[in-house]
């Protein structure tokens, strides 16, 4: 069973779709004793850091993804649930993110001659990972955001993307996957991400 948590971010059912596209069972839940029957773990989002954190915290939801976490249940981060698993975002001064991983979230550049929002097609730059078996180099996927994340530790970052600068697209430190790009919008290879990770 793969569990898709609902914190009130956004995007689940699509996520959800693409699960069961690939065939496996999916449980959209903030429910605890539902997630820790699961043997993967997604945490979606779209929208503002401030927002997720304050969400994750009403639903009591902080403590057991720490739990899944340890324990090494497979967990996955979509775009702001990539976010939250760091530290801290400029978008919300004093909020303090998950914290499970070293590293914070920053705005794009207002002069960096791109448009913010980074919306759309964007090729990325693989260094290993389990996500991206059997994905070719230069591959593409699909965004949507206006903030992005400079991890602290470079070697858990196994995807970039360059848009006006570099920026990290995705991590793995064990079982802990996350990406800033949606792969459950990414036509193909996007679904084959999201079957690497339900296979790990």
């Amino acid at each position: 069973m793969i569990a898709i948590l609902d914190y009130d971010a956004g995007n689940v059912r699509s996520v959800e779709k693409a699960v069961v596209h690939l065939g496996y069972d999916a449980i959209v839940t903030r429910e605890p004793k539902e997630i820790a029957k699961a043997d993967h773990v997604i945490l979606p989002g779209v929208g503002a850091f401030r927002d997720a954190m304050e969400h994750l915290n009403k639903y009591q939801l902080v403590a057991v993804i720490h739990e899944l976490v340890e324990k090494e249940i497979p967990f996955l981060g979509i775009c702001l649930g990539l976010q939250v698993l760091f530290q801290s975002s400029e978008e919300a001064p004093g909020v303090k993110g998950l914290s499970l991983l070293d590293g914070h979230v920053f705005r794009f550049p207002s002069d960096s001659g791109q448009k913010i929002p980074h919306m759309g097609w964007n090729s990325l730059s693989l260094n290993g990972g389990r996500l991206f078996q059997n994905i070719p180099e230069e591959s593409y996927a699909y965004f949507v955001h206006s903030y992005y994340l400079k991890a602290d530790h470079p070697e858990i970052v196994k995807a970039r993307c360059d848009y006006g600068l570099t920026f990290d697209a995705s991590i793995e430190k064990g079982n802990l996957f996350a990406c800033q790009f949606h792969p459950e919008k990414s036509g193909e290879t996007g679904l084959m991400i999201l079957k690497n990770f339900l296979e790990v």
